[in-house]
């Protein structure tokens, strides 16, 4: 997946969750640097570990995160 679809679909499912960029950060308990640089594509390759903690945010698979169904 590339990071301007990944970055979509995280942006996607966080306004969908009516949180902003900060409240994400938080539920995720990731820095709001991360979150931004991910929204904004600028995040290449985002880690797994990364990846688990925002899918775990948000209340979902990895494959639902990664729009992968």
């Amino acid at each position: 997946m590339s990071s301007e679809i990944f970055a979509k679909r995280l942006k996607q499912l966080r306004k969908k969750s009516g949180w902003s960029q900060q409240k994400l950060a938080e539920r995720a308990g990731l820095s709001y640097n991360v979150i931004t640089k991910i929204e904004q594509g600028a995040a290449k390759n985002p880690n797994i570990r990364t990846i688990i903690k925002l899918a775990d945010a948000f209340g979902v698979s990895l494959d639902e995160l990664l729009n992968r169904r």
